[in-house]
């Protein structure tokens, strides 16, 4: 049975950056409600209740999680509490869309997937690209054959900063490093693509505090395909991305996690650019409101995971993800 209720109400858990601009992004659905915030802080939790006009505010995840006028709960605490957050809602009874990386490890999000599924409860990873209507659009049309069979891949994503020692980017009590903050895209990407590799080969520079500030990653297939794939926090990478076929090539100029357009390049035909606004009204980057709408959706339907981001695709990205770190000597706690 799915959710028939005229409004899907939403509790947002964490009360940083991505939490405002998924927000923003759910006030502007007029199928959603945020109805309640949670937070480690009641002084965070009132503030971000207050400017977004949430009615519930709570200094603690648990008093969220067992508030049954919420639906669903947005988890996007740094992804080091990701296990620990979506598991005390998941216990809950609450639905969960959890950011990426989904969380530090494949044991940990298969303790969530094992949870959730164990409870017939949606578990959703946040990967905003899966739901963009433009990669999608673009997907199918490689499985349709439009650049022949798919050779490489490619993909990065960096910029450069000057984080402090301190900065949960450095720190690996919170899943510190380049690989899961920003790698996590360019892999997800692949995946989506190619599927889950048979080989992985990574190099990096680490920080002293031993995160990876830049990671250079080679994954292969049986089929004889390849992907070549970066991430940095100290070099401005941008996000561009390719794809090649045995019948052509594929190029996103930038951000292609959340594309606006597409260029196909066929030998002997003029290059053809596709737009966000030829596949889908919405010309905006509201990649965040498509992820929002296919969870209102997937409820709606009473399904317990989304075909576009399925649970078992998620796994395979993290242990693609284990498999990186055990090449590159990154190493968490909760590895162990």
């Amino acid at each position: 049975m799915g959710l028939d209720t005229p409004k899907i109400r939403w509790g947002i858990l964490a009360t940083g950056g991505i939490a405002a601009t998924f927000t923003e992004a759910l006030l502007t659905l007029p199928d959603a409600e945020v109805v309640a915030v949670g937070s480690r802080s009641t002084a965070a939790a009132k503030e971000f209740a207050g400017r977004y006009g949430i009615p519930r505010a709570y200094g603690s995840w648990a008093e969220l999680a067992a508030d049954d006028g919420v639906d669903v709960v947005y988890v996007a605490t740094p992804h080091s509490a990701h296990r620990a957050a979506a598991g005390l809602c998941l216990a809950a009874g609450r639905a969960v869309l959890c950011e990426k990386a989904f969380t530090l490890n494949e044991r940990e999000a298969r303790e969530l997937v094992d949870l959730a599924r164990g409870r017939d409860l949606f578990l959703m990873e946040a990967m905003w690209t899966y739901c963009n209507p433009l990669v999608r659009h673009m997907a199918a049309m490689i499985a349709d054959g439009v650049i022949g069979q798919v050779r490489t891949v490619s993909a990065r994503f960096g910029f450069a900063a000057d984080f402090a020692p301190t900065h949960r980017m450095r720190d690996p009590e919170q899943g510190g490093g380049a690989l899961l903050d920003l790698g996590v895209y360019p892999v997800s990407f692949a995946h989506l693509l190619l599927g889950e590799p048979d080989a992985v080969q990574a190099w990096a520079r680490l920080t002293p505090e031993a995160v990876d500030e830049t990671t250079g990653i080679v994954l292969g297939w049986d089929s004889g395909a390849v992907a070549t794939l970066s991430c940095s926090f100290v070099s401005d990478l941008g996000a561009p991305a390719a794809i090649t076929g045995s019948a052509g090539r594929i190029e996103i100029a930038d951000g292609f996690f959340h594309a606006e357009a597409f260029t196909v390049h066929r030998p002997g035909q003029e290059p053809l650019t596709v737009r966000l606004a030829d596949v889908h009204q919405d010309h905006d980057r509201g990649t965040m409101r498509h992820e929002a709408a296919e969870v209102m959706r997937a409820l709606r339907a009473g399904e317990t995971e989304s075909p576009l981001v399925p649970l078992d695709g998620s796994l395979a990205v993290m242990r693609t993800l284990d498999r990186v770190r055990e090449r590159i000597g990154v190493g968490y706690a909760a590895d162990h």
